[in-house]
């Protein structure tokens, strides 16, 4: 088991790097430092380019690591390991914080470990609650991925359901493109939506009476619609906003409580950049009232993070995985730990 973890995250606009620490023998370990650049140039192209972002990485990630191992308190030599996304996420991105950390582990003689940017988010919530354990079920949101998970065990997975096409949180992105809200969208339309009717505007909810998978191309044409047959968008903005935010909100939760019944679960993760949504923590936490405890990280740790991503690895290091010299960035990564074995009752194989 590695004592030191030294995490890194590239794999779309953030730069990051953080330190685990594990000072006993037998108990999780410790965030000793996390460092995120978030790169603001991105906001006036209204999504993330992926040119920009390699070259905003590579600029930005020695001084990045730099500053978390100065957090820390600790030197180089005092690192075990490295830990870093692999993927999925933008190839170019990815690659830059790959190969630095491929050398950094080959200059000090370290083991290196690749990591899967979702298993990272699964992660997440252990590092403020080193309590938490499988078996559970997991809602993960973020920009490219919608999965419900049953956690068998840390590394163990079924998986329940994904989206059969954009991710909840790219249509939180793009109908704020649509209101004229900007980038990112989630959070836009949060601060907005309290000042919605909820009334005022009927949107549908895609595969909500259907097992446990999700689409929600559907429901950004319908926003388009909405958009287009207003008269005052400025008048309109804050109902078409709420409008949106239920509808995805109310698909995303009930999905939930149908995995919990299934399985049987008493607890539930949220996980991904769509969990630092209060209003997504405060509905799951309403509706699995009596039927299972929601946990969830705080948003620096939801958000595209490398602390998560160090504790991921953290894990599978003291597995006694690791990746060799040959370690590149994928796109496409395949979610780890996946296993073909027989659903629970009543729930569907995807």
């Amino acid at each position: 088991m590695a004592d030191v973890v030294l995490g890194i995250e590239t794999s779309c606009d953030e730069t990051s790097a953080a330190v685990l620490v594990a000072e006993r023998a037998g108990r999780p370990p410790e965030l000793a430092s996390l460092v995120i650049l978030s790169q603001d140039i991105h906001k006036v192209f209204g999504g993330v380019v992926p040119e920009l972002a390699s070259r905003a990485h590579l600029a930005a990630l020695p001084a990045v690591v730099e500053r978390a191992l100065v957090e820390a308190g600790i030197g180089w030599s005092a690192l075990d390991a490295v830990a870093v996304t692999q993927g999925p996420g933008l190839v170019g991105a990815l690659l830059v914080g790959v190969v630095y950390a491929k050398a950094l582990a080959y200059a000090g003689d370290r083991a290196v470990i690749g990591v899967h940017h979702m298993e990272g988010h699964l992660f997440a919530p252990a590092l403020e609650d080193p309590e938490l354990a499988p078996p559970f079920v997991a809602l993960l949101v973020s920009g490219g991925h919608t999965l419900l998970l049953d956690v068998l065990a840390w590394g163990r997975y079924r998986l329940l359901g994904a989206t059969r096409d954009d991710a909840a949180g790219e249509a939180f992105d793009k109908v704020a493109t649509l209101l004229g809200l900007g980038y990112p969208g989630g959070p836009a339309i949060e601060r907005l939506a309290p000042e919605g009717d909820p009334a005022r505007f009927s949107l549908p909810r895609p595969m909500l009476d259907d097992g446990f998978e999700f689409s929600f191309s559907g429901l950004k044409t319908a926003v388009l619609h909405v958009v287009r047959a207003s008269d005052d968008l400025s008048r309109d903005r804050p109902h078409i906003a709420r409008a949106f935010q239920d509808a995805v909100l109310d698909v995303l939760v009930t999905k939930l409580e149908r995995a919990v019944r299934a399985t049987g679960r008493s607890t539930v993760v949220l996980g991904g950049g769509v969990a630092c949504s209060r209003a997504l923590t405060a509905r799951a936490a309403e509706r699995l009232t009596g039927l299972a405890r929601v946990a969830v990280a705080s948003p620096r740790l939801n958000a595209d993070n490398a602390a998560m991503i160090a504790r991921a690895g953290w894990h599978r290091l003291g597995r006694g995985e690791r990746s060799d010299w040959t370690l590149d960035a994928r796109a496409d990564l395949p979610f780890p730990g996946l296993e073909p074995a027989a659903m629970p009752r009543g729930v569907p194989h995807p």
